[in-house]
């Protein structure tokens, strides 16, 4: 029997939009979903055949707002059992998947650091690569690295692109 998981806003422990108090929250509400999609399928890897990462709106007082859930559909099946005891936890901070927030709240403004998904992607991406030696500073930074890279080509070319535009200049 089909069955969600709600994974929340964002990791744990890092602030988020929120509804009724933050200025543009819908679209900040979409980025950060955006990006901690992407966080947990670097920290994870991306969803087996049988489950789905997948936003989902929700009714409050306030308006709607939109949380991250994993959609199951195969309950049988052992890697989706599997993913989804992984993934219930979700992450603590972003910085557990590689990532560095998609928008400061430190005021009464939002910063937003990364326009869209996409570009919190090219970012992990930089921060998790190899050194030119092909080793990993961190440890964690190669299945991270590794799992963006497998999940994003079209990111992991432009993060390419963008270290051999530093290194040629």
């Amino acid at each position: 029997m089909p069955h969600v998981i709600d994974l929340g806003a964002g990791p744990t422990n890092e602030d988020c939009a929120q509804l009724g108090q933050s200025p543009d929250f819908d679209a900040l509400n979409r980025l950060e979903i955006a990006t901690y999609k992407c966080a947990l399928i670097a920290r994870y890897g991306a969803p087996p055949p049988g489950c789905r990462l997948a936003a989902l709106s929700n009714a409050h007082d306030f308006g709607r707002y939109v949380t991250l859930v994993l959609h199951i559909d195969d309950e049988t099946d052992e890697a989706v059992c599997a993913y989804a005891e992984q993934v219930e936890e979700g992450l603590g901070t972003w910085l557990e998947a590689g990532f560095s927030a998609p928008v400061i709240h430190d005021g009464e403004t939002p910063r937003i650091v990364h326009p869209d998904s996409t570009a919190a992607v090219v970012s992990a991406l930089l921060i998790t690569r190899p050194r030119p030696d092909g080793r990993f500073p961190v440890p964690d930074f190669e299945t991270l690295h590794t799992n963006l890279a497998g999940a994003f080509p079209d990111e992991a070319a432009a993060a390419r692109a963008r270290l051999s535009d530093v290194e040629s200049a």
